[in-house]
């Protein structure tokens, strides 16, 4: 097969495994586009994006719009034979999903049609699913609609993060568009989505992070290794003499789906990391301190001297 002629549309971590693997495939990237680059990090600095640095290190042309709708790069997509758009954040128009002459291909981050949204990978973990993995479908004007090309399943670790799976499903996915692309050259065609079965997969935001603990354990640990790191499982501790600290979870394990101890309130906390849930128990296996780095919970343990009579208690919205 000859290398495709291509453009690339990408922003977040996501894209980069896609894109250094079809400049690897020898195929022709043309452009790469992203969005801008935003302040990022405690200091609020301006960062490049993933996708910018990447095509900075790969020497390819690379462009950044605050809206690729804009007349400008209609005519720049146009000389492509077909558009890669992987983690963009943007929706494309009519006139730039018709630019290049065989269309755009995305890489999303779950096994279409279940996930359709912003944050697939995250759900897949949050609902406690078995498997995750990545499809690459023909880009429509409707979300996540388009006719399927290819997918690639993973299964989901007991203790996985979203992180986690997100640079695993990154890496399948940068597998797929390859054969993907050979499919496209060979005169395949892809295979409808089934509407019916189709799901949703919300952006989500900082208070879905806010753990209440009389939820059961199960659901609790879906949900710390969920949102990590983004929007995080955020909670308030409070040490035996009663101080506060907002601390986040990063990593948690079920101890016992459905044990409840006789006068012990739900997000009673012992010093080995083991929470009481409204029915159940979870470990805590890492932890973030407000301002300090990710932590074994051992770690926060021992330089809190924590005596097993301190709590987690649900973030007060402001």
């Amino acid at each position: 097969m000859h290398g495709m002629r291509l453009v690339f549309l990408g922003t977040g971590d996501f894209a980069v495994a896609a894109l250094r693997s079809l400049v690897a495939a020898r195929h022709e990237v043309i452009l790469a586009v992203s969005q801008p680059d935003r302040p990022a990090g405690r200091g609020m600095r301006i960062e490049p994006t993933p996708v910018r640095r990447a095509a900075e290190d790969l020497g390819l042309p690379h462009d950044q719009a605050a809206d690729v709708n804009a007349g400008e790069f209609v005519k720049r997509f146009a000389d492509a034979e077909l558009g890669v758009v992987v983690a963009f954040g943007q929706k494309l128009g009519e006139d730039v999903l018709s630019a290049p002459r065989r269309g755009w291909i995305n890489i999303h981050g779950s096994l279409l049609p279940k996930y359709r949204g912003a944050a697939p990978y995250q759900w897949a973990v949050l609902n406690g699913d078995a498997e995750s993995g990545v499809t690459t479908f023909q880009l429509n004007p409707r979300w996540d609609s388009g006719a399927i090309w290819d997918q690639a399943r993973t299964p989901i670790g007991e203790t996985e993060t979203a992180d986690e799976l997100h640079d695993r499903l990154a890496l399948l996915g940068a597998d797929l568009i390859l054969k993907t692309l050979r499919r496209v050259a060979a005169g395949e065609q892809p295979s409808a989505q089934n509407d019916g079965l189709a799901t949703r997969a919300p952006k989500l935001k900082k208070s879905d992070g806010y753990l209440d603990w009389h939820r059961p354990a199960p659901e609790l640990v879906r949900w710390i290794n969920g949102l990590w790191s983004w929007p995080t499982a955020t909670s308030e501790f409070v040490s035996a003499d009663g101080k506060r600290e907002r601390v986040q979870l990063a990593r948690a394990q079920l101890i016992d789906p459905t044990a409840v101890a006789a006068g012990v309130a739900p997000g009673s906390l012992r010093a080995d990391g083991c929470v009481q849930c409204g029915s159940g128990v979870l470990k805590i296996l890492e932890i973030k301190p407000a301002g300090k780095a990710k932590m074994a919970f051992a770690a926060f343990a021992n330089g809190r001297k924590l005596r097993g009579d301190e709590r987690l208690e649900r973030v007060v919205e402001p």
